[in-house]
């Protein structure tokens, strides 16, 4: 089943609670209610559940902007620094730093295995999206709208510009300089931009003293030369856990490509005017301050575009201070975007104003929250041609040949190439990663006589983790292939097993993780759990080879195989596995999934032709990249 056609098939979704996965009859899925672990409580027990009422969401709200004002003491907002860095903000706002905290597939992600592991997973992978949050010390599971606004900002700017000291490989686990926005800041280049400014203060009207009113601005910008440095990157993209288990090996990859060894950085390729390729930087003002200005220098862009891509409601993210300061997010949850609220084709229509949620009942509110929804949209339609381009600078789908076409079936390969210097693609989380050949052969009456790569009605590949191949419904894809990398766990009976969330399979009522207590290095493996990689070295190729039986040809052909090198951020089942917490945002299973499956797209394709009348060894049209 195409993308499309599934996407069709799916349906409107509505409401917390959802129905997704269909097998046979029925499979019905229903969301959990969901629950709130503290770093305090006691390992696999809930801090209770997260209330649904409009009034105690608003008063948390309201409670959390007047705690932002000391929290500003300490962590300054990208708000604030929005102020004078204008342009660094509408590229943060819309990355995935900035989703880092906001994705309900992260959260719903991080909560099952606190759950499944009793809470002795900790802040393992929490502490990487919200630094602040875990110094702040709230719940390691809560709903985003109880967390600090800071929080929220996941990988925020003083997460990289408040950092003072060579971390190496700490798995996320980094101290930030505390202050309010007076206190000094940390930048590549040192003082000399700002020391202009300082001395102007007339001139970029600001002021650097407490208690003064005005705009205040950072007192000293201190040259931190590690923040050009790859090692920099590392402190969070090398992650290995307490058991020595490899969650992502993404600075190891570094480390040893052939972009290490000519002195190329991550920074020069994904901060550079194409990301994802060594293009050089982009030029312009390091701020604007009153007005006016800085002088031209090197502006690294603050994008870092991926396979992510948001999900959620275009009120939430990119991240917007209006839209902060007009509605809460529950309020945006319930603002209905794509029933056209706030345009003039909708509101001119019969409406009764006591049929919308209380916050929403003014047409000039629905109109101003229009004006946010575009602006936001907007943005997100530029962040993913920037996450396109990132992959598709990654990966090149590159030459078909034939081994066989006659009377006797079709054989033929595909190449698929990394097209990076830098690491392994896909690297990082790679076990979530999607990136896959869809081939579709044809014969002359365009009738499909092999697919490989299509979907399940779950939205799924065809491979292990397919409810519908599970279940003897539809066949596994033996020719599938997926650039996925596999969590591979190791049981007490029956060897290792393939799982979707490495956590081990346990008949134990209390399973729970412990520090590795025999060396990894002398097993040759992690004791419990382990990773099939399956990412395509830097500049290296892979090849796939596809079979068409004889006994599924028609006639002399000719046929043709259309075939496409997609990719996507997650699979669908990985929704299925993590929703047992609940989604965050009001979202249900199938909102997410449809969310997931909008950002699957086709990076290369191309077509070729068999003829067979000829028998073996017959000219093949060749297409290439």
């Amino acid at each position: 089943m195409s993308s499309e056609e599934l996407q069709s098939s799916i349906g409107p979704a509505r409401g917390a609670t959802g129905f997704w996965f269909t097998v046979g009859a029925a499979l019905a899925v229903a969301l959990a209610a969901p629950v709130a672990w503290t770093q305090d409580d006691d390992a696999g027990d809930p801090a209770g559940v997260v209330s649904d009422d409009p009034d105690d969401v608003t008063a948390t709200a309201a409670a959390l902007a007047h705690e932002q004002l000391f929290t500003e003491d300490r962590f300054p907002s990208a708000t604030t620094c929005k102020t004078c860095h204008p342009q660094h903000y509408k590229e943060w706002s819309v990355s995935q730093h900035s989703y880092a905290m906001v994705s309900p597939v992260f959260t719903a992600l991080h909560g099952t295995i606190l759950k499944r592991t009793n809470g002795t997973f900790g802040d393992f992978c929490i502490r990487c999206h919200t630094q602040v949050g875990m110094i702040l010390g709230e719940p390691l599971f809560a709903p985003l709208e109880s967390r600090d606004p800071v929080s929220r900002e996941g990988i925020t700017c003083i997460v990289c510009h408040r950092v003072d000291q060579r971390y190496g490989k700490v798995s996320g686990r980094i101290a930030l300089v505390e202050g309010d926005i007076l206190r000094p800041i940390y930048g590549p280049l040192g003082n000399e931009n700002l020391a202009e400014v300082l001395a102007a203060p007339e001139k970029y009207k600001v002021v650097t003293e407490e208690g003064v009113p005005g705009r205040k601005i950072h007192t000293e910008s201190k040259r931190f030369f590690r923040l050009s440095e790859p090692g920099f990157c590392g402190s969070c993209h090398d992650v290995t856990f307490v058991n020595g288990f490899r969650l992502e090996e993404l600075f190891s990859h570094y480390k040893h490509s052939p972009a290490a060894a000519s002195g190329v950085t991550c920074q020069d390729c994904h901060m550079s005017t194409n990301q994802g390729v060594n293009a050089g930087y982009a030029e312009g003002p390091a701020a604007v301050v009153g007005g006016v200005p800085t002088k031209t220098r090197k502006h690294a862009i603050h994008n870092w575009a991926g396979p992510d891509h948001s999900v959620v409601h275009p009120g939430i993210f990119p991240h917007n201070p209006d839209a902060q300061a007009l509605a809460t997010i529950t309020e945006w949850t319930q603002f209905d975007w794509e029933a056209g609220w706030g345009t003039d084709e909708f509101e001119d229509g019969d409406h009764d104003e006591g049929g919308f949620p209380e916050r929403w009942r003014s047409i000039d509110d629905r109109y101003e929250a229009r004006e946010i929804i575009n602006a936001n949209l907007e943005l997100l339609e530029w962040g993913m041609a920037q996450r396109a381009n990132v992959l598709r600078n990654g990966y090149h789908l590159g030459e078909v040949e034939t081994e066989r076409a006659d009377e006797g079936g079709i054989r033929f390969r595909v190449r698929v190439k990394n097209a990076t210097d830098g690491h392994a693609a896909p690297s990082g989380f790679d076990a979530e990663r999607l990136v896959w050949l869809h081939v579709v052969v044809r014969d002359a009456s365009d009738a499909v006589v092999f697919e490989s790569g299509d979907f399940d009605p779950n939205f799924d590949l065809r491979d292990l983790h397919s409810e519908f191949v599970h279940d003897g419904i539809l066949p596994l894809d033996e020719q599938l292939f997926n650039l996925q990398s596999k969590f591979i766990t190791r049981n007490f009976r029956g060897g290792d097993r393939e799982q979707i969330i490495s956590v081990n399979y346990s008949e134990d009522a209390l399973p729970f993780v412990r520090p590795a207590t025999r060396s990894s290095v002398l097993l040759g493996r992690p004791p419990g759990a382990r990773k099939q990689r399956e990412g395509i070295e830097p500049l290296g190729s892979r090849w796939a080879t596809y079979t068409v039986d004889g006994s599924a040809l028609t006639g002399p052909g000719p046929y043709t195989a259309h075939i496409e090198l997609k990719a996507g951020m997650a699979p669908a089942n990985l929704v299925r596995e993590i929703q047992e917490v609940g989604f965050d945002l009001n979202m249900s299973p199938l909102q997410v999934v449809k969310g997931v499956g909008r950002g699957f797209i086709t990076l290369y394709d191309t077509t070729v032709e068999f003829d067979i009348k000829a028998g073996e060894g017959a000219p093949v049209a060749n297409a290439r990249d």
